[in-house]
């Protein structure tokens, strides 16, 4: 299956029986990022959480009575 990543529109192959290549057929909302796109993201945002000035918000879970 070819996929291209969203950032940097490199084109690239992955197995068509993969999980990550069923999950790109079966539900459009998953978009395809590069491994150079991915580390670069990874290394950026782990920097920004090390100045102390990152704040990660996160949706509120609320308490079900019943569980």
């Amino acid at each position: 299956m070819r996929v291209k990543c969203v950032i940097c529109d490199k084109i690239e192959s992955i197995e068509d029986n993969s999980f990550q290549a069923k999950r790109l057929r079966n539900r459009p909302i998953y978009t395809y990022m590069c491994k150079t796109c991915t580390n670069r993201i990874t290394e950026k945002t782990e920097q920004r959480i090390a100045t102390g000035n990152f704040q990660l918000y996160r949706s509120k879970k609320n308490e079900d009575a019943w569980e």
